[in-house]
């Protein structure tokens, strides 16, 4: 469905309207006028005057933001192998060096290795040189906290000063591309499409069901016939029908079985990323999606366990969005994978991890640069010495001047753009594209 706020988030601030269009119920009595003013706002994606418009097609550039909510551990993910530190910090859930046995880590360079739980997925699309990790990456945000620096992030403003709570990075992208092709695949606008482009949002977990009935959309309709906001009702709607109809499980399915490369039925991020591969195929080439699960303080595991089966599960996911793209429209896609932090050097006392500070970052696409390794950054020697506050990686990548330098490749941003973007960051180009 198609909402205007994602009900269950463990951020303890209001982020949109209480107002659900839901096929499940005949009557309108839960709604009000208030409401579905707010939501009708949300639901059509309107462009915008001014905008950079792409035509439709292989040539158009595409880019996704995958955000696993709850600080992973990015040194589970790229483990260090090269340094002995680690091994000594995590005497219980380290992840060996690369070896013959399914357990150790995956070979990336004479320092760094992967997690073995990507074997299937993220490993053959790196080797293809299709994904780039960048070690100590994040934001100067010192918080620790999970909903203080996901909203820091996701508002991409400087730190210093007043910010505005109302204006996401996501959005002032779509306000210099075109906010008609971009789509949050939630079931609440996030943060980061917080703005003045009109952004729509999805909730691809019962996206295919109906549309709203034809009762209910008489009924909606008719209470904003001839107002101002008639339109952009309409627009909603369709848009909800336009979902429904592109994501009909008979075509998803057929879609599926086409791709043939996962023995097992899709389940969790795999089939939402499906249902994004399949939208991203057409109209829509901005999205967001978000995962959670990711505070790992008690038993996480090590080659195998909790965090090991987050990391397949969203591995599978992403290589099921560039095996439902295809060779020609993955060549123009990027797709980003950021956390709000990373998770402390350290184990602890509990199997696990604790809040930390720097991250990796992973950037998949079929377009990468092919110069260069698959660890692209500034990156330093891990040791006692060089820890932030001697717990955590540093940050020596900020996100906004990583995201920015891609963004100028990719789309080919002005300096004046970008600077709307991310006020007050300077755009580094790392070679990635």
């Amino acid at each position: 469905m198609i909402r205007s706020r994602r009900d269950g988030s463990h951020n303890p601030h209001e982020r949109g309207s209480p107002f659900d269009i839901d096929s499940s119920t005949d009557a309108l009595t839960s709604m009000n006028r208030r409401h579905l003013l707010q939501a009708a706002a949300g639901l059509g994606a309107l462009s915008m005057p001014g905008v950079r418009l792409f035509a439709a097609g292989a040539d158009r550039p595409r880019f996704l933001l995958v955000f696993l909510r709850g600080g992973y551990d990015a040194t589970h993910l790229l483990v260090p192998i090269g340094s002995s530190f680690y091994y000594e910090q995590r005497p219980r859930i380290a992840i060996a060096r690369p070896g013959d046995a399914a357990d150790t880590a995956l070979p990336v360079n004479a320092d760094w290795g992967l997690h073995p739980a990507l074997r299937q997925s993220l490993y053959p699309l790196m080797r293809a040189g299709q994904v780039r990790f960048i070690p100590f990456a994040g934001t100067d945000d010192l918080s620790r906290s999970h909903f203080e620096t996901q909203d820091s992030i996701e508002l991409g403003q400087p730190l210093g000063g007043s910010r505005d709570l109302n204006s996401g990075f996501l959005n002032r992208l779509a306000a210099e591309l075109d906010a008609q092709q971009a789509l949050s695949f939630t079931d609440q606008l996030p943060v980061a499409f917080r703005g003045s482009a009109r952004i729509a949002n999805a909730a691809l977990r019962d996206s295919a069901r109906p549309a709203v009935d034809a009762k209910n959309r008489a009924l909606i309709s008719g209470m904003y016939q001839g107002r101002a906001l008639e339109k952009n009702v309409e627009e909603g709607l369709a848009l909800r029908e336009e979902l429904a109809r592109d994501l009909a499980p008979s075509k998803l399915k057929a879609e599926m079985d086409a791709a043939g490369r996962n023995a097992i039925a899709p389940k969790g991020f795999e089939a939402e990323a499906r249902r994004i591969a399949a939208l991203m195929r057409g109209r829509f080439s901005l999205g967001f999606i978000d995962i959670g699960g990711w505070d790992t303080h008690v038993n996480q595991g090590g080659a195998t366990g909790a965090l090991a089966n987050r990391f397949e599960e969203v591995g599978r996911g992403l290589a099921a969005i560039a095996d439902g793209l295809g060779p020609e429209l993955w060549r123009q896609t990027t797709v980003m994978v950021i956390s709000e932090f990373g998770r402390t050097f350290r184990e602890n006392g509990n199997r696990g991890t604790d809040h930390g500070h720097g991250s990796v970052y992973w950037l998949l696409g079929g377009g990468l640069a092919s110069q260069g390794g698959p660890v692209a950054g500034e990156q330093v020697a891990l040791n006692a010495s060089t820890l932030f506050q001697n717990r955590d990686y540093p940050v020596l990548n900020d996100y906004r001047a990583v995201l920015g330098g891609v963004w100028q490749r990719q789309f080919g941003l002005s300096r004046e753009a970008m600077a709307r973007v991310f006020p007050g960051a300077t755009p580094r180009d790392l070679g990635l594209l």
